[in-house]
């Protein structure tokens, strides 16, 4: 059975982060990928976490806490050029200060539209990813905009062209379900994983 997921607050700075030592993932992508719908899917609550019309509108951390085994962590976008120079800055330091150093964070999952080739920003991820020894998993995003043949063809190759280190690609669809149960999956292993680690 599906643990309750509950909206547990936003920070705007890692003072106010939770401190109950819960494993976290996290979930990064850029403005327009479909962040808060895949949150939604996952919570099951559609209304959870909220989905604007306009990109970029995601500038704390939102934790997500599901029930007394993890929290879904949703990062600020990138990638948005209508956002300041000064306030993106602002975001990409509060994202880099979560992501560093932050010793229950058990996965982070990097989202991408399946439809495209990865941004510039989002191979700097990968690499910062790399750098620090951070898990990741790719999830490509908007499968439902594609044929089965198309998504295969798709899938293939933005594994190949991102590489790496990650835990492998589900891909997904807010919209239809597609890949949720098997991101479930793979968010629960981290976690668990995570739990084993600091025992």
């Amino acid at each position: 059975m599906k643990a309750t997921t509950t909206f547990a607050g936003s920070a705007a700075s890692p003072a106010q982060f939770p401190k109950d030592g819960l494993p976290e993932v996290a979930f990064l992508g850029r403005s327009n990928v479909g962040k808060s719908s895949l949150l939604n899917a996952l919570a099951g609550a559609p209304g959870l976490a909220r989905v604007s019309a306009t990109p970029g509108r995601t500038r704390l951390v939102n934790f997500f806490r599901v029930g007394d085994e993890l929290y879904l962590v949703d990062l600020p976008g990138y990638g948005y050029a209508r956002v300041p120079e000064a306030e993106r800055g602002g975001w990409e330091q509060l994202v880099t200060s979560y992501l560093v150093g932050r010793e229950v964070l058990a996965l982070c999952v990097v989202l991408l539209d399946l439809r495209h080739e990865p941004s510039q920003r989002d191979f700097s991820l990968r690499d910062f990813l790399e750098h620090h020894h951070l898990p990741y998993l790719l999830v490509a995003m908007k499968a439902d905009k594609l044929a089965r043949g198309q998504r295969s063809r798709r899938q293939h190759a933005l594994a190949a062209s991102l590489g790496g280190t990650q835990r492998g690609l589900i891909v997904a669809s807010a919209a239809t379900g597609l890949g949720i149960d098997e991101l479930w999956r793979e968010v629960r292993r981290a976690a668990e994983l995570r739990r084993e680690g600091a025992a």
